[in-house]
């Protein structure tokens, strides 16, 4: 053993005697099995850093280093990115934000909560969930529905 594998500290020697290697023929000298930082990958295991993740938009995973909390953390979209889940935006929050049907990744409120954009008082709707005062009635027997505001005493979605 050199000198130099002395200096490193005791809990990385025995990673560096399990890291399996081969002996290259053309170079001459022995590999390592493993691949580095930045090298395509499809599975952990194939990294030396035991992390194979997605580190962009790009759907190819590579090798990258994991977090000081030993974990590997895989690029997630920004705001404002086309989402389907919660899970694919950094913000953890992907929701409609205006009235087209898609969803797309948002930053949560101050009290880190996800709220969809609904639909305004006056506006077409079919649910009550699709509107700010979460109230859809029709304006009359046979009317379509529309979001109203909330009346009575108690605030309740009442027709009027």
């Amino acid at each position: 053993m050199s000198a130099m594998m002395w200096m490193l500290p005791p809990l990385l020697l025995p990673q560096l005697w399990a890291m399996p290697t081969f002996y290259d023929k053309n170079m001459k000298k022995e590999v390592s099995a493993y691949k580095g930082i930045g090298e395509m990958c499809q599975n952990n295991s194939e990294c030396q850093s035991d992390c194979c993740v997605t580190n962009s938009a790009n759907p190819q995973k590579f090798c990258t280093s994991q977090t000081v909390f030993l974990e590997c953390v895989p690029w997630r979209k920004p705001n404002g990115f086309l989402c389907e889940e919660n899970t694919e935006c950094h913000s953890n929050c992907c929701i409609r934000t205006s009235n087209s049907p898609d969803t797309f990744c948002s930053s949560k409120t101050i009290f880190m909560q996800c709220i969809s954009w609904r639909k305004a008082e006056g506006d077409l709707c079919q649910h009550h969930f699709e509107c700010w005062s979460l109230c859809c009635l029709p304006l009359s027997e046979n009317s379509p529905s529309h979001c109203t505001k909330r009346t009575g005493l108690l605030a309740l979605c009442l027709p009027v």
